[in-house]
């Protein structure tokens, strides 16, 4: 991973050493040489994702984030190698955004095919403890993209939407039978294709965060149906 250009990584030492990230605010100029709009790619994995949009839309950066660096490194050596200058990797926890990126530095959160948390409301990605992270670094008009298999994930942040006065910018719940396949990237990831196979449909949300709303958002109290085929190892599906 350190020999990678694309890759940057801060242990806390070293943030703590230089007083904190020096790319805070400077992404554009400093990474990418550019004012075009960042997009981040949260829990990036293999960064399928973050590659795949940076080859599509050279007119826009991408930045996958991710704590693991041995998936993390699949991503950004395709990206090296291919010379993809819009695409870069940076190695920290999601709770940490608001230490790297400075308000409104970020155009677009992409969050795909996340661990939906089903007993933990506080790790879930699109629960209200992340929208307030979010809501730090994103822009008043910035877009927030949820691409899931879980029926569950899928109808959890639909509640919370609707719980609190937010309606979606667009939302399916079978994204290739919808129309919106012909607007969302057409990327699908290794694991995305695995579900599918298995007669998985992927659902697709995309929100808005209006400002100063993060401050006032409550947790929906409802009860949603868990993922029962989450309970098998992946190579089974409950019904399959």
């Amino acid at each position: 991973m350190e020999t990678l250009s694309c890759v940057h990584q801060y242990p806390f030492a070293t943030l703590k050493e230089l007083g904190g990230c020096p790319l805070r605010g400077h992404w554009g100029e400093k990474v990418f040489g550019n004012d075009n709009p960042i997009v981040l790619e949260l829990g990036c994995g293999k960064g399928e994702y973050a590659v795949g949009m940076g080859r599509l839309y050279p007119d826009k950066n991408f930045i996958g984030i991710d704590i693991k660096g041995a998936r993390m490194w699949t991503g950004a050596k395709e990206a090296e190698t291919e010379g993809l200058n819009n695409v870069a990797f940076l190695r920290t926890s999601i709770h940490l955004l608001p230490s790297f990126f400075a308000p409104g530095e970020i155009a677009e959160i992409w969050i795909t095919f996340p661990d939906p948390q089903m007993k933990k409301v506080n790790k879930r990605l699109t629960g209200t403890h992340f929208m307030s992270i979010y809501s730090e670094v994103l822009r008043p008009d910035g877009m927030i993209h949820l691409k899931t298999d879980s029926p569950f994930l899928y109808a959890y942040t639909s509640e919370m939407l609707r719980h609190n006065g937010l309606s979606p910018e667009m939302a399916t719940d079978d994204l290739y039978a919808s129309e919106l396949n012909a607007v969302v990237p057409p990327i699908k990831t290794f694991y995305e294709q695995q579900w599918l196979s298995r007669g998985l449909t992927s659902k697709y949300i995309a929100w808005k965060l209006p400002g100063g709303i993060a401050s006032s958002l409550s947790e929906p109290e409802v009860d949603i149906e868990p993922d029962t085929y989450r309970s098998f190892g992946r190579g089974t599906l409950q019904g399959f």
